[in-house]
């Protein structure tokens, strides 16, 4: 028999979506398919895998073909995606996993397990050295569900599936909005919910575009504008983040989950930042907002991306019901990550700062700002003259006492006397302040103890 030409081999492969998906990722006619004719059984393996160049940044990518055999992880599709996360690692590229899968090759039997566990280890060596972004557009579930939430950020499209057990054969039955990407977003599973494919997509080049490419890189870009916005003390939450930021550069991660904070991915003269905010809402700061908060503030660490938090918070939700869902072990992880995050950081005080919100950021920042109107105390003023000057109360001159307060022992210029605080501006001078200490550090090193890692509270 005469051996087939690679025209007549490549004819055989189908154009499928996950094909497409990969080539709406890549900028035009950079997309480079490796192992493509990696075929057990005589059927193409169930995965895309292949590299190029995304917003003019080298990246390595997968796609699950859900065409040949419901996209079903193999020892073959393993074998292909382990080879691409070798290479991302090798060359310090990001990685982009777009998943879409009815799950594992039933018929390898416990091949399949090992097929999971061996991509799960190619993910977590490649932990904060390399960016990973994972794309969900059709069914992830099971070990696959649990490799693509250990990626830095999960995108998921509007109709996508997301489980570890398929919700109608829970055991708790088929409870409303299981396995959706609007339940996917509201539990803190995907940082960015699009539409659509083509949505999805354009999310995840936003995301290369600002990202380094590894943890050895600098990140930076030409691709945003100077900002011309006006910032006031009465700006709060993405407002405030929006007006500090390059005009058109903030992409906000975890929108749906801890709603009283912002997180976002941003940059300031072109230079990337993260971007924290306390005051999304007047609501006090969850447990769900620590939890956010933490894990986006890590991953800034692990890239060497500065952190602006913009401070103006009450503090954290003391209610029973929060007491009881032990809420102070999220509290307490955050003040973690930030007091160990060696990246810069930078804080705001833009409005209040009360007790245990300013010792969870404010004291682990290398430059504490804060505008003149703002109020800065151990305790809500109210709560601090009734228990100072609770004796002299009548009724009438509460509202005079928390003035006093609040322009005497709650100022920033009190704070700054002890040196807790480094500047005092006006609103104005925001962003420009921000810059400034942004450069300033741009140069930071740190030498910290010998040790693994940080045993972080869980």
């Amino acid at each position: 028999m005469a051996r087939k030409t690679l025209a007549e081999m490549e004819q055989t492969l189908t154009d499928s979506k996950a094909r497409q998906r990969l080539v709406s990722l890549f900028d035009e006619d950079s997309f480079i398919e490796i192992d493509k004719f990696v075929s057990p059984d005589g059927e193409t393996a169930g995965v895309i895998t292949g590299y190029g160049l995304v917003e003019g940044a080298p990246v390595y990518a997968f796609s699950q073909d859900i065409t040949v055999k419901g996209g079903a992880m193999s020892k073959a599709s393993a074998a292909k995606i382990s080879k691409m996360y070798d290479l991302a690692i090798k060359n310090g590229a990001p990685v982009v996993a777009v998943y879409d899968s009815k799950g594992g090759n039933i018929a390898e039997g416990a091949a399949t397990l090992k097929a999971y566990a061996d991509i799960a280890g190619a993910s977590a060596r490649l932990s904060g050295v390399v960016p990973q972004i994972s794309l969900v557009a059709g069914v992830c579930a099971g070990a696959a569900a649990m490799t693509a939430c250990m990626a830095d950020f999960v995108v998921m499209t509007e109709a996508a599936e997301f489980f570890m057990t398929a919700p109608f054969v829970a055991a708790d039955g088929n409870m409303e909005g299981a396995g959706t990407a609007a339940n996917a977003a509201k539990s803190g599973t995907a940082a960015i919910v699009a539409k659509d494919d083509a949505a999805a997509i354009a999310e995840v080049k936003k995301l290369i575009r600002i990202l380094p490419s590894n943890n050895l890189e600098l990140s930076g870009n030409d691709f945003f504008a100077e900002n011309d916005a006006e910032i006031s003390d009465s700006l709060t939450g993405m407002d405030m983040v929006k007006a500090i930021a390059d005009k058109d550069s903030v992409t906000e991660l975890y929108a749906d989950f801890g709603t009283a904070s912002v997180t976002a991915i941003g940059s300031l003269s072109w230079r990337t930042v993260g971007l924290v905010a306390t005051d999304k809402s007047d609501s006090k700061l969850t447990a769900e907002d620590s939890a956010k908060i933490a894990r986006f503030v890590s991953f800034c660490d692990a890239f060497s991306i500065p952190v602006v938090t913009v401070l103006n918070s009450e503090g954290f939700d003391g209610g029973a019901a929060a007491e009881l869902a032990g809420s102070v072990r999220d509290t307490a992880k955050l003040a973690q990550v930030y007091m160990s995050a060696t990246t810069a950081k930078i804080t705001v005080i833009t409005g209040k700062a009360y007790g245990s919100a300013y010792c969870a950021f404010a004291p682990a920042s290398d430059m504490v700002i804060a505008l003149e109107s703002s109020v800065i105390s151990t305790a809500a003023p109210k709560s601090a003259v009734i228990f100072l000057r609770g004796d002299e109360l009548n009724g009438t001159n509460e509202a005079q006492f928390i003035a006093e307060y609040e322009a005497n022992e709650a100022s920033p210029f009190a704070l700054a006397a002890q040196g807790n605080v480094d500047r005092i501006i006006e609103a104005w001078e925001t962003r420009d302040a921000v810059l400034g200490a942004v450069e300033m550090l741009s140069s930071k090193r740190v030498d910290s103890p010998k040790r693994k890692h940080i045993n972080f509270v869980y």
